[in-house]
């Protein structure tokens, strides 16, 4: 399909399964050979449940003749959710298209165009994900690491709360025994 495509402005636009993108020896022999020949434009991760024929994630994959940076957009997350199945809404497939087009328009380089949503990657960090495609590498679509805890000073207000709690119940149950008359 590339080699009658257009040098330049000749894309070709391949949906497939979201295992593609980092699975076994075949699929990493292409992908290499798409970064090699500087094929691959742009990959764009769906959501889970899209098609009828299978709920697991796809992914639509963009080639382009001697493209420079590779778009990668995680919009697995920007959907309506249906009974059967779910479906991208007008605003997320427009979403979709404008990232793409200032990408390709603006000759976007290295780095995060949105947080979360989109990331430009230079075709030498991909070389060295060892040509592994799957989106979340490269875009951060994960929470911020949380800030680590002093257990100790954790362990110390415990104690501090059990000793309170006990002296406390102690206290109470004295009180109350004393208007028992015991």
């Amino acid at each position: 399909m590339l080699e009658v495509a257009y040098e330049r402005h000749g894309k070709v636009g391949v949906v497939t399964l979201h295992d593609v993108l980092f699975r076994g020896v075949s699929e990493r022999k292409l992908r290499q050979k798409t970064i090699e020949e500087n094929y691959l434009e742009a990959v764009i991760g769906l959501p889970t449940n899209l098609f009828s024929s299978t709920g697991i994630p796809a992914t639509i994959m963009i080639f382009n003749k001697k493209t420079d940076n590779v778009l990668f957009i995680d919009a697995s997350h920007e959907y309506e959710n249906g009974k059967n199945q779910n479906r991208l809404r007008n605003h997320d497939i427009d979403h979709i298209v404008s990232t793409y087009h200032k990408f390709t328009a603006e000759k976007l380089s290295s780095g995060v165009t949105e947080d979360k949503y989109a990331y430009v990657a230079m075709r030498e960090e991909i070389v060295e994900n060892d040509y592994n495609f799957n989106i979340s590498r490269y875009v951060g679509t994960h929470e911020k690491e949380e800030e680590e805890i002093d257990i100790m000073a954790v362990q110390k207000e415990i104690d501090s709360l059990e000793t309170k709690l006990t002296e406390g119940s102690t206290n109470k149950d004295e009180s109350y025994l004393k208007e028992l008359g015991y």
